[in-house]
């Protein structure tokens, strides 16, 4: 996915920048940028790969060179950027989130003329924040741009971008991701994460609404477009990808979280009844407060049967190589075998897409002495890639272990049966729990609802996007 943060002040900002992208960090793993304006340097920029070491370090040393009362910084797990721009509208950096389906048709009607070109990345594609900045230079001005660029776009795009005297920020058309705004006494700054300012001395000033574009000096805000009426931000931002301190719509991604797995127990005690096991347990890192507000509920111990090591490696989806990666995310989980030796285990994960990664856990869960374990994801089965923020890295649909099963199941005619597949009261539900059981190890497993991980959330039903639990948009 990727994230950004901006600042501008009256005095020199390119601490607040640094750390506040750094604080990002959990949503991209591929590049990381800054980019900064000062009266007597100019405009200064730097963009590494952030792969294999964290941005932190990879640009602790830059920081000494660079200053500016602007600047941006971005985690991408694409492209790189932020990427400076000169046309008719001026010089401006710019910086963006989000996913274009259809760029390749956008390259081709709209920049196929004589006299067009773009920079190609090693693959060949165009960089697709390249192509949101010209698509914004199609206009007469940068607001009508961002608004064609939206428009145009199959996808999502959240942009943020810098002149030498403003920050210009616009949340995508339908909010598919939050944008904050924080304040302080000497200027502004604007990010995804809203915790991302709150160790800069920043406090929460406006949050920006569904295609609201919005003008940023030191000495205020200034409104350029108004919102929409019609969101449908990211219900995946509480499940998964958000950091546990941030808050979307004025809900806390830590307490959604918790109270969803309450919820996931509540149910499923009404339903089928809680499995006897000695602990409760999360897959860490986001699966552990889901399992809290599991444990609290079920009145089932909470416990840690095994420890993620972070302090060296690198994050499990990193490289490229799915081999690597699962390799990584073996030797990261060291177990407690007093937790787990001869124990009955039932574990609450964020979610569950290909299964590959859960498998190895659980086979070394089993390898250590485990009796029993059961499994729980904290939302429903995956049925669709999101086609909105990169959320997975899926090449094809039955690459997710649900869709797989499904199409080995009943061919082709299983799309026409997806919805009862994701029902765990029906008949094709329960086919498709115990076949991943099987294929596993599970003892038992269970989803939680559409219904449920709804509530948990709090937000109106129609402004949440769950397109890929249900295709719908």
């Amino acid at each position: 996915m990727g994230g950004f943060f901006g600042a501008i002040s009256t005095e020199n900002c390119k601490y607040d920048v640094f750390f506040g992208t750094d604080y990002h960090s959990h949503l991209g793993t591929k590049r990381g940028g800054m980019i900064f304006y000062d009266t007597e340097k100019g405009y200064q920029r730097q963009i590494h790969s952030i792969t294999s070491t964290p941005f932190r370090t990879k640009f602790e040393s830059d920081l000494e060179k660079m200053s500016g009362t602007v600047g941006v910084g971005c985690i991408s797990d694409s492209d790189p950027q932020p990427l400076l721009v000169r046309s008719h509208l001026g010089l401006f950096a710019i910086a963006t989130v989000g996913i274009i389906n259809n760029a390749e048709e956008l390259v081709e009607k709209t920049f196929s003329g004589v006299g067009h070109q773009f920079m190609a990345m090693s693959s060949g594609k165009v960089n697709s924040t390249e192509l949101i900045a010209g698509l914004i230079n199609q206009c007469d001005n940068i607001v009508d741009g961002i608004r064609y660029a939206r428009e145009v776009i199959d996808g999502s795009c959240t942009i943020l971008l810098m002149k030498p005297d403003c920050l210009i920020v616009a949340r995508d058309k339908v909010g598919r991701l939050p944008v904050e705004i924080g304040k302080k006494e000497t200027g502004y700054c604007a990010c995804i994460e809203s915790f991302a300012f709150q160790k800069l001395g920043y406090s929460m000033y406006y949050n920006l609404g569904p295609g609201e574009i919005v003008k940023i000096t030191a000495d205020g805000i200034e409104q350029l477009s108004k919102p929409g009426d019609n969101m449908k931000i990211c219900a995946f931002m509480w499940t998964y990808y958000g950091y546990p301190n941030s808050n979307y719509e004025g809900i806390n991604v830590e307490v959604m979280r918790c109270k969803n797995g309450e919820i996931m127990a509540r149910d499923e005690a009404l339903q089928n009844g809680i499995p006897d096991v000695d602990y409760v347990a999360g897959v860490p890192d986001s699966g552990v407060p889901h399992a809290i507000g599991y444990s609290n509920m079920s009145q089932k111990p909470f416990a840690r049967p095994f420890i993620k090591y972070t302090p060296t490696w690198a994050r499990s989806f990193t490289p490229a190589n799915q081999e690597m990666r699962n390799l990584i995310a073996e030797m990261k989980q060291i177990p407690v075998p007093e937790r787990i030796n001869g124990k009955k285990l039932l574990l609450v994960d964020d979610s569950i897409v290909r299964g590959t990664q859960l498998r190895e856990t659980v086979d070394f869960l089993y390898q250590s002495g485990a009796k029993e374990v059961h499994m729980r994801s904290a939302c429903p089965p995956i049925m669709f890639s999101c086609k909105y923020l990169n959320f997975s890295r899926s090449n094809s649909e039955m690459e997710l272990i649900a869709r797989r099963i499904i199409q080995q199941r009943e061919g082709e005619e299983g799309k026409a049966h997806i919805a009862e597949y994701a029902d765990a009261s029906t008949e094709r539900g329960k086919c498709l729990l115990r076949t991943i059981c099987e294929e596993m190890g599970f003892d038992s497993l269970g989803y939680q609802s559409l219904d449920g991980i709804l509530e948990a959330i709090g937000l109106e039903r129609d402004k949440i996007c769950t397109y890929c639990w249900t295709g719908e948009e």
